[in-house]
Order: structure tokens, then sequence, then C-alpha cells
């Protein structure tokens, strides 16, 4: 316990006149570290480093860290004959929060709608102001020294549980460093980017976060200690395991990257799948997301993508061809009919001029003549019922106001 007690007679420190300047100085790293973060946020974006409000991202206490140890380099120096008891506690509270801030801001951004991140997040600030109380006590090496004693035999090694918890703290730091790079990748990838390139690059930014994580693991695992030559065994069970239990899960991962890379359908593509038809919204690299005009979404697997048919209305002519029945007299004019029904539908802002609406008799009915109204318009993804809504009112309201009869089935009864 001699760390300890030490600490409680540096604590006494604090009734010293030299923690009043300090705490001044202190205060001045603070206020001038608000004010180099200001100046240097150029982006009003949220970020890693500057976060939302630039006071609650990575930089503001990296460089309020750094302000303060010169301080305290200065102060140190300049009293020869006094201990630094307020830089000796704020030291390992910044350098602390320094690390809170990064595993919690990278976390967020490669794992935004994760709750396991959040978990994750509340356990790494747990952790890490344990071990910075643990450090300003004075009680760190003793807690390291009581970890070391734990050992347990894994095959032909002993590993102490110091060693274990230091093993895992490197592979998640490696790890939380790797999701920084790749979170930094993907964001200048798809920055400005929009519909096919949009879709490219995402597929990119993917493989490249795969790709990262992939070497970050092995070199953390490494880091740790651990042979990499003893986890090929498991490479291969994992192996056969993707072969025959995993096989539906790999092909549609593989199915993503395929979709992703050969822009056969990007975000934003009107398309038709299984008799579902509707907007691409999400190209995820297990699944797609498409959104109908109603508003109902439907998660497709990328596997069925790949061998089912699937009908993209964007790599078509956009324009498509919309009909309305309509039944008048037998003592109708066929050709006032024919132009108030043409009339109705170019009076429609959506419906196209180029070809223009045409009005057919296609069929002559036990109590009417039946009438086809055919016109084009090039915005499906508007909807169509409200448009042949506003055409139906109109053509009743002028088949009305010209007195041309809308027949209905009449059946003549004979009494005896």
């Amino acid at each position: 316990m001699d760390g300890f007690q030490i600490w409680l007679r540096e604590l006494s420190g604090l009734l010293r006149p030299t923690t009043l300047l300090e705490l001044l100085a202190l205060l001045l790293c603070t206020v001038l570290a608000w004010g180099l973060v200001i100046r240097t946020r150029r982006n009003p974006e949220p970020s890693i480093l500057f976060g939302a409000k630039g006071v609650d991202g990575v930089l503001f206490p990296i460089i309020l860290l750094c302000l303060t140890y010169g301080t305290r380099l200065l102060l140190k120096g300049y009293l020869h004959d006094h201990s630094l008891v307020v830089f000796k506690i704020a030291i390992p509270a910044l350098v602390a929060l320094v690390v809170i801030r990064i595993g919690v801001k990278v976390l967020h951004a490669a794992f935004p709608e994760a709750r396991w991140a959040r978990m994750l997040e509340h356990s790494i600030s747990w952790f890490v102001w344990v071990a910075m109380v643990l450090w300003v006590s004075g009680l760190l090496p003793i807690v390291l020294g009581e970890m070391e004693q734990i050992t347990w035999k894994m095959g032909a090694s002993i590993v102490s549980l110091r060693t274990l918890v230091e093993g895992v703290l490197t592979t998640i730091a490696v790890l939380i460093v790797t999701l920084w790079i790749s979170a930094w990748i993907e964001k200048r990838l798809l920055h400005g980017a929009s519909g096919g390139d949009l879709s490219l690059r995402t597929a990119v930014s993917k493989a490249t976060r795969a790709f990262l994580l992939l070497i970050g693991l092995v070199f953390a695992l490494s880091s740790a200690g651990i042979d990499l030559t003893a986890l090929s065994v498991l490479g291969g069970a994992l192996g056969v395991g993707i072969g025959l239990g995993l096989q539906k899960l790999a092909a549609n991962y593989i199915s993503g990257f395929v979709i992703l890379a050969e822009r056969s359908m990007r975000i934003g593509d009107s398309v038709q799948v299984d008799n579902f038809e509707g907007q691409i919204t999400h190209i995820n690299a297990r699944y797609t997301v498409i959104r109908s005009i109603a508003g109902r979404e439907a998660i497709v697997p990328n596997e069925m993508l790949i061998n089912s048919r699937v009908a993209n209305l964007s790599l078509a002519d956009p324009k498509v061809v919309q009909k309305t029945d309509v039944s008048v007299g037998y003592n109708s004019n066929v050709d006032l009919v024919r132009r108030l029904l043409v009339e109705a539908a170019s009076a429609q802002p959506r419906v196209l001029q180029d070809p223009p609406p045409q009005g057919f008799l296609v069929s002559f009915g036990e109590n009417s003549l039946n009438f086809t109204l055919q016109y084009w318009i090039a915005d499906i993804e508007k909807g169509e019922l409200g448009l042949r809504s506003d055409i139906n009112f109109a053509i009743l309201k002028t088949l009305r106001d010209n007195q041309i009869e809308i027949p209905f089935p009449q059946r003549v009864v004979h009494q005896r």
C-alpha cells in the first residue's frame, strides 16, 4: 500500500497556496484549447474530431492534454519545491477522456444504429475511468501485481490474467484505430457521390472496411501474443462451416458485392422483384431494401436479386403508359367523345405530350360504346392512383358538361 499512502500524502498538497495557480493555469489551458478547436473547425457537420459542437469531439481533449502537459513542465521548472497535485490528477483524467472519446466516437461513426455498440461504449467508459482512478490513487501497480498471480494453463503455455487483459485491450485499441481509418476512407469515398457512382463507391468502401478489419484483427492478435499458426485449424473449420451451414449467408454477401460492383442495380432505381415494385433505398452487404410507392418496405436477400428475374424500370425508357376505360351511350358523338377524353388527359401536367394522349373506340358493348384513353407519364415513382383519379374526375365533368350519357346496365321485365 506504499503507492496509495504516497498518494494520500501528495493529496494534502491541495492545501498549498500554489493550488490556486495550478487551477488558473488549467482554466487558461481549457479556454485556449476551446479557442483553437473553434478556429480550426471549418465544416459544421458532425465528425469524429470535432463532434457535433466542437468540444464534444476527439480533438478538444487531445489539445487540452497537450497544453496541460506543457504547462505542467513549465510550472515544474518554476516551482522547484512543490509537487503539482492538480496536474497529477488532471493529466490522467484527460488521458482517460481522450481514450473514451476516441472509442465512443469511432464506434458511433462505424456502427451508428447498432445497440451492441452503445453497450460497448458504456463499458469502455466505465473501464477507462476505473483505470484512471487506480492510476491516480497509486493502486494500479498493486492490482496489476495481483492479476499477474492469477494464472492458468492453456496448452503448453501458462497465461496470467494480466496478460489476457492486456491482450484484449490491445485488440480493442487496434480495432478502434482500424475502424477510425476505415470510417475516414468511407466518408471521403461517399462524399458528393450519387446514383451509380454512389453504388460503386459503397462497394469499394465496404470492401475496404472488411480488408482493414481483417488486417487489424490479425495485427491485434499478433500483438496480444497469440500464435496465428494455431488458428489455421480454426480457419479450416470455419471454411467448412461456411461451405455447409452458412452458404446462404455467404452467398448473400457475395451477391451484394457483385450487385454493387456491376452496378446492375443502383440506389434510387425503380425495380420489380417477385411482384413487388418499388424504389431501391439501401444496398447493404447482405440484403437490399426496396420501398414501394405505398410506403411499404421489402427486405430482399441479395442472392434473390442475382438468381431471379428482376425488372429494372430505371434502366429502360422512363416513360410508362397508363390506360383508363370509359363507356358512353350509343347515341353519343364518337368524335366529340374522343376529343374530350384527349383534352382531359392533356390538361394534367404529369401527362406527356410526346407521345400525345390518344382515345380509342375498342368495343361495342350491350349497353354502351367502350373507349380506352391511353396516355404516357415519366414519373411513375410519384404514383399513378392520384393522377388516374384526377383524369377520371376531369372526364366525368366534361362528359356531363357536354350532356354525353354514361349508360348503365338495363333490364326489361315483362309482366303478364
